[in-house]
């Protein structure tokens, strides 16, 4: 029987196990993912959910998720116009998955995680 801990062989070289990570690699992705399972929301609405994040990295976030087929723009004919941003079924399986499984990972270790960081982190009369 296979131990599912170790990952196999063909996943060094696997270019789908790349594709995944690169998700986690830029910062905003996972925060922008959660802040749309609520459900559809326009682009102030994500970024007021959010705090913190500029509207050129925001638009950069969505412009990322949307060729990754995470994010669907819904643009409406309306007066004045109106789009909203929500979670393709693919958006969705990560978000309720892998997302789900590091934020209670992150709520339960994340003072630890915090507090080893900082025990690291050279003080200012120590060398780097």
């Amino acid at each position: 029987m296979t131990d599912h801990r170790d990952p196999p062989d063909e996943w060094v070289a696997d270019c789908r196990l790349r594709a995944a990570t690169d998700l986690l690699a830029h910062a905003w992705d996972p925060v922008v993912l959660a802040a749309l399972r609520a459900g559809p929301r326009r682009r102030r609405e994500v970024r007021a959910a959010i705090g913190g994040i500029s509207d050129k990295v925001l638009t950069d976030t969505l412009r990322r998720l949307l060729s990754h087929g995470l994010v669907d723009r819904r643009a409406h004919a309306e007066a004045p116009p109106r789009v909203e941003y929500a979670l393709t079924g693919l958006g969705e399986s990560l978000v309720e998955g892998p997302l789900a499984a590091l934020g209670h990972w992150a709520v339960e270790h994340g003072d630890a995680l915090l507090q080893a960081q900082e025990d690291a982190a050279p003080r200012p009369s120590e060398p780097a």
